[in-house]
């Protein structure tokens, strides 16, 4: 069994590589995760939004996105927000990885208008001390970002506070930062899904690598943090990396997927609300 130290620094040697900038940058990342950020998971957090977070008078959002890779989904969902007459205050992407962190600060520039990049900032942090990583790249008190953000959002990445044995550490981040009513959005890899990762999980020396959580693995922490559990449910059948044709086609069969084989669809879905 390897220790949290190697599985960390294997995490690092993956995700400073030049693949990983291509894997998790708009224009290299494939057509599927486009589709998405801009449809499936978009209608989910307008979702959130428009159940949750909208006020009278409204007031701007401050919105983190943690694990953000390259910055595609954050991006995306400034923008979104932006084009749905929600406006944002302030957003912050965290990732680890300080080269996808570089490559997220280049994305932004050429990915939003200078009215909505001002107000994005990407920093390095690690999803289990995400409070106290972030508040020190941003040159702040951890104090500081208690209570502060309306929505945080996390894509992908979950799972690994999971192989590491601090998803509690990281849910009970996320809940102080939020404010009372706050939202976390958290979507993941099924693991009941048959075709992911199938011949890794059986070659790698350690499973801990390619574990991935159950949908009930993945709303616990949020539920012992004091969260009050609004959707735990698995959807899409849409590849990240699919192409233009694929994409479609799977569009066009995942309703039927979904009613035949819901519970095996590619994603996990958890929106959790901390209470008012």
């Amino acid at each position: 069994m390897q220790t949290t130290e190697q599985i960390n620094e294997k995490f690092f040697e993956e995700y400073v590589s030049e693949d990983a900038v291509r894997k998790y940058s708009t224009e290299t990342a494939g057509f599927g995760i486009n589709y998405l950020l801009h449809h499936d998971y978009a209608k989910i957090y307008m979702d959130a939004v428009d159940s949750y977070l909208r006020t009278s008078p409204q007031r701007p959002l401050r919105v983190l996105e943690f694990g953000c890779g390259a910055g595609m989904n954050i991006i995306t969902l400034v923008s979104v927000l932006e084009k749905s007459a929600v406006p944002v205050e302030c957003a912050y992407g965290t990732d680890f990885s300080p080269r996808l962190v570089e490559s997220a600060t280049q994305q932004a520039k050429t990915g939003l208008a200078p009215a909505q990049n001002v107000k994005l900032t990407f920093c390095v942090a690690r999803n289990e001390k995400l409070n106290e990583d972030l508040a020190k790249a941003a040159g702040k008190r951890p104090d500081d970002f208690e209570g502060f953000f309306d929505l945080i959002i996390g894509v992908n990445t979950f799972r690994y506070c999971h192989r590491l044995g601090k998803s509690r550490e990281c849910a009970d981040d996320i809940f102080r930062m939020l404010r009372p009513g706050g939202v976390c959005v958290n979507i993941d890899m099924n693991n009941k899904f048959p075709a992911f990762r199938s011949k890794l999980k059986h070659t790698v020396e350690d499973p801990a690598e390619a574990y991935l959580p159950t949908l009930d693995e993945y709303a616990s922490p949020f539920k012992m943090a004091g969260f009050d559990l609004k959707k735990k449910k698995n959807f899409c059948w849409i590849p990240h990396s699919a192409g233009r044709g694929l994409t479609l086609a799977c569009r066009m069969v995942g309703p039927f997927l979904s009613v035949v084989a819901g519970s095996r669809a590619m994603r996990s879905l958890v929106v959790a609300r901390k209470p008012a």
